[in-house]
C-alpha cells in the first residue's frame, strides 16, 4: 500500500444527507465544489438517495456554502429529517407563483397606463429576476468557466431575448423553466420516498433490561447482549434471537411477505419488523448500523448512485449534445443575415428558440427518476437490485438456471415413506433412528425427526459396535442382533441378490425422485425408508410463470439423474441437468451465456458462488437471514421464497421499456421542434412548452413505476 494512499484511508470520511437538489447536473456542480474545498481529498455524491461522502476535514458549515447555488441543506446520515414542506409551499415553487403575478400585474399595468409607461417592462423585469435569479447564477458561473450545461442555455436564451427586446416571452421562458425545475424536483422525491419510508421503519428506541432494570433507551446506545422486550403491537427496534415467549412476526418491511411467520426461542428476529401477538425477550445479535434493514438501505442507496448502461448512453450524449446545439444556434443566428440576407432580430429569434428546444432536461431525467423508483419499489416488495445495471439485465434475461437443493426444494431432507416389509414398524423404525443417531449424514436426521414425530423415545435404545460403512451405510448391534441400515447397493453386496418385489419397490420409489435406504440384518430386509427433499410450494408456480413468459428454465443439480428428472418434471422447468460438480455448473452457466447472452443464476449465495458469478445476472435466496447472499448476488430475495422472481423480472422488463420509452420520446420531440425552424415557425414559447412538456411527461411516464406490485 502506498503511503499516499494509506494516508487516504487513515483520514476521515463523512456522510451527510442532502436536501434541495434540483436535478443531477446540480448535484455533479455540488460534487465540484466540494472537492475544490480545503481540507477535502474527495467526495462523491449520491444524487438518487441525495447523500454526499467527503473524505477530509471540513465543517458542514463550508459544505452548506459549496452548494449556496442551489440553497443546499445537509444533516448527518442517521440525523431526523425535518417535517417534510409540501410542494406547493417551497421556496422554488413560492418563487413561480410571484414570477406568474407580476407578469400578470405587468399585462394589467400595460392596459391601464397604456404605452410610453415604464411600469409594465419594470415588472416583466422583476418577474424574470425573481424567476430565474438562481438559474442565471449558475448559467453565468458556467458560462465564464465555459461549461455548458441546461443552466447555460436557458441563460444566454433570456438575454438573448431581452436583448432583441422579447421580454414577454423571455419572462414565459423563466416561468416555465422554473415549473419545469420544480416539478423534477418534486419527482426525485417522489421516487426516493420509497428509500424514506424504510428508514421510518424500525424504532428509535426500545424497552432494554440491564442489571435487572427495565429503560428506554435510543437504538444508538443499545449494545449486542441486550435483553430487549417486545410487547404485542410494538415493532422490533433491533435484529437479534428469541430467548423467551413465543409469537407470530410480520415481517413484510424485510421480507415483501405479508403472511405472519411464528418466532419461538432460538429464532431469529429482525428490526422493523411487527411483533402480533405474544410478548417476547430477544438478545440483541447486532448494533444498529448493522441491522438487516440498515444494510438493505445502504445497499439500495448504493445501487441508486450505480449508472444503469442507458444513463451512461445519455449522459455521453448530452455531454456532445449541449455543446452541439450552441453551435447549430450559433449558425443559425449568422449564416442566414450574413449569408442570405436575412433579418437579424429573426434568425437571433430563432436561433434563441433552438438554444431553448434543445435543452436536454428531459433526456437527462429519463433514466435516473425510472431507475431510482423501480429499486425502491422492489426494495419495499422484498427484492434487492444492486444497481441500474442489473435492472436492465435482469428486464432482458433469456434464460434462468436454478440449483435445485435449497432452491427449488425447501433444502431439508424428509421422510416420505417408511415401509415395513418384516416385523412391527414402530419398533423398526425405533432401531433405525437409534442406530443413525451416530451419524452426520443429512438423511440421518429426516429419520431421527420421523421417530421423533411418531413419538418413540429411541435415544433410551443401547447400540453397540457401531461403523461407518463409507459410501454405503452403517451397522450396529441392538440387543446382540446386528442391524445394517444404507444403501440398496449395500444389501445387494449383503445377500448377493435382492428380491424382485423389493427391488421392483426400491425403483417405483426412486423414480418418484425419492433417495431409498433400506435397513435389516445379514439375512433379510426389514424395511425401506423413502427420503426426499420436499419441493417448495411456489415452485411450480414461480417456473410456469417464467416459462409464460418467454424464459429458457434450467435446473441444474448434483443429483442423479433419476432423482432430478422427478423434481424437474414436478416443477416444470424445461431442461434439466444431473450429475453436476461445482465446476460442471460454471461450465454450464457459461455455455448458457453463450447460447443466450443474458443469463441469471438462481442459488443460495455460498455454495454456488461460481456459478452466480459467471451468470449475467446472479439472483441470491434468504437474503434477510444471510449476509453473504446480500453481498454476493445482483439482486436478493429477501424471503427464502421464489415468488418473487416473477415480479422481479417483470418490474425490470417494465422499467427497462419506459427508459427506452423516456429516450425515444425526448429525442423524437427535439428533432420534430428543431424541424420548425426550416419554415421558420418555431417559437420560444413553443421552444419551452416541448421542453417542459417533454420532461413532465418522461417523469411522469418513469413514475409509473412505484405502482408496479408484486400482484401484476
Amino acid at each position: 500500500m502506498t503511503e499516499a494512499r494509506a494516508r487516504l484511508i487513515e483520514e476521515e470520511s463523512k456522510t451527510y444527507r442532502v436536501q434541495g437538489f434540483s436535478c443531477a447536473g446540480c448535484a455533479k456542480t455540488f460534487e465540484e465544489n466540494v472537492k475544490h474545498l480545503d481540507g477535502v481529498s474527495d467526495a462523491q455524491v449520491n444524487f438518487g438517495a441525495s447523500k454526499i461522502t467527503v473524505i477530509g476535514t471540513v465543517s458542514k458549515k463550508e459544505l452548506e456554502k459549496a452548494g449556496a447555488f442551489e440553497n443546499l441543506h445537509l444533516r448527518d446520515e442517521h440525523e431526523k429529517a425535518a417535517p417534510r414542506i409540501p410542494f406547493w409551499k417551497q421556496k422554488t415553487t413560492m418563487k413561480v407563483y410571484i414570477a406568474i403575478a407580476l407578469l400578470l400585474m405587468s399585462f394589467l399595468a400595460d392596459y391601464k397606463v397604456g404605452e410610453g409607461s415604464t411600469l409594465p417592462l419594470m415588472l416583466i423585469i422583476l418577474s424574470i429576476l425573481i424567476g430565474g435569479y438562481t438559474l442565471f447564477i449558475k448559467g453565468l458561473n458556467n458560462l465564464i468557466r465555459l461549461k455548458f450545461d441546461m443552466s447555460t442555455l436557458m441563460t444566454i436564451a433570456i438575454i438573448g431575448a431581452a436583448f432583441i427586446g422579447e421580454w414577454i416571452e423571455g419572462a414565459v421562458v423563466v416561468i416555465l423553466f422554473a415549473i419545469s425545475e420544480a416539478l423534477e424536483r418534486y419527482s426525485m422525491d417522489k421516487a426516493r420516498q420509497s428509500i424514506a419510508s424504510l428508514m421510518d421503519i424500525a424504532p428509535n428506541e426500545a424497552l432494554i433490561r440491564r442489571a435487572g432494570k427495565e429503560m428506554l433507551v435510543n437504538v444508538d446506545e443499545i449494545e449486542i447482549g441486550d435483553i430487549m422486550i417486545v410487547k404485542p403491537g410494538q415493532k422490533l427496534a433491533m435484529d437479534g434471537v428469541v430467548i423467551k415467549g413465543m409469537s407470530t412476526i410480520n415481517q413484510a418491511a424485510i421480507t415483501g411477505e405479508s403472511v405472519p411467520v411464528t418466532r419461538s426461542v432460538d429464532d431469529e428476529v429482525f428490526a422493523g419488523t411487527l411483533n402480533e401477538e405474544g410478548l417476547l425477550e430477544v438478545k440483541v445479535t447486532k448494533r444498529v448500523e448493522d441491522t438487516t434493514i440498515a444494510k438493505i438501505i445502504h445497499l439500495v442507496e448504493e445501487a441508486q448512485a450505480e449508472k444503469a448502461p442507458s444513463q451512461a448512453f445519455v449522459d455521453k450524449f448530452a455531454k456532445y449534445y449541449t455543446p452541439a446545439i450552441i453551435l447549430l444556434a450559433a449558425l443559425i443566428v449568422v449564416i442566414p443575415p450574413t449569408l442570405l440576407g436575412g433579418e437579424w432580430s429573426e434568425w437571433i429569434y430563432l436561433g434563441l428558440a433552438t438554444l431553448v428546444v434543445g435543452c436536454p432536461c428531459a433526456l437527462v431525467v429519463s433514466t435516473p427518476i425510472a431507475v431510482v423508483t423501480a429499486i425502491g419499489n422492489a426494495a419495499r416488495n422484498g427484492v434487492l437490485i444492486k444497481g441500474g445495471v442489473y435492472l436492465e439485465e435482469a428486464g432482458a434475461l433469456r434464460a434462468i438456471a436454478f440449483d435445485k437443493t435449497g432452491t427449488l426444494t425447501k433444502g431439508v431432507p424428509t421422510v416420505t415413506d417408511f415401509i415395513t416389509l418384516k416385523g412391527e414398524e414402530l419398533e423398526t423404525l425405533k432401531i433405525t433412528a437409534a442406530i443413525e443417531k451416530g451419524s452426520q449424514h443429512p438423511l440421518a436426521s429426516a429419520i431421527m425427526r420421523k421417530a421423533e414425530d411418531s413419538g418413540l423415545d429411541f435415544h433410551s435404545v443401547q447400540v453397540e459396535e457401531f461403523q461407518s460403512l463409507t459410501g454405503k451405510g452403517l451397522k450396529a448391534q441392538v440387543d446382540g442382533v446386528q442391524y445394517y441400515v444404507g444403501s440398496p447397493a449395500l444389501f445387494q453386496d449383503l445377500h448377493k441378490e435382492i428380491e424382485s418385489t423389493i427391488h421392483d419397490l426400491i425403483i417405483q420409489l426412486q423414480n418418484e425422485g425419492k433417495t431409498v435406504m433400506v435397513g435389516g440384518t445379514e439375512n433379510e430386509i426389514l424395511s425401506l425408508i423413502a427420503v426426499a427433499d420436499e419441493v417448495r410450494e411456489s415452485s411450480k408456480e414461480v417456473i410456469q410463470k417464467l416459462n409464460q413468459i418467454g424464459i429458457d428454465t434450467v435446473m441444474l443439480t448434483g443429483d442423479n439423474r433419476r432423482t432430478a428428472e422427478a423434481i424437474g418434471h414436478q416443477v416444470g422447468v424445461k431442461n434439466i441437468e444431473a450429475d453436476l460438480l461445482p465446476e460442471d455448473k460454471l461450465t454450464y452457466i457459461k455455455g448458457l451465456n453463450d447460447k443466450h447472452q443474458r443469463v441469471a443464476m438462481v442459488g443460495d449465495g455460498v455454495n454456488d458462488a461460481p456459478a452466480l458469478a459467471a451468470s449475467t445476472v446472479g439472483v441470491a435466496m434468504g437474503g434477510a437471514g444471510t449476509d453473504t447472499a446480500l453481498e454476493t448476488a445482483d439482486i436478493a430475495l429477501m424471503s427464502d421464497d421464489l415468488s418473487k422472481l416473477p415480479y422481479t423480472i417483470q418490474l425490470s422488463r417494465k422499467a427497462l421499456k419506459i427508459i427506452k420509452q423516456n429516450i425515444t420520446f425526448s429525442l423524437a420531440i427535439k428533432a420534430f421542434a428543431l424541424l420548425l425552424i426550416v419554415p421558420g415557425w418555431l417559437t420560444l414559447w413553443m421552444a419551452i412548452f416541448a421542453d417542459m412538456g417533454a420532461t413532465l411527461l418522461v417523469t411522469l411516464n418513469s413514475l409509473r413505476l412505484m405502482k408496479k406490485n408484486d400482484d401484476e
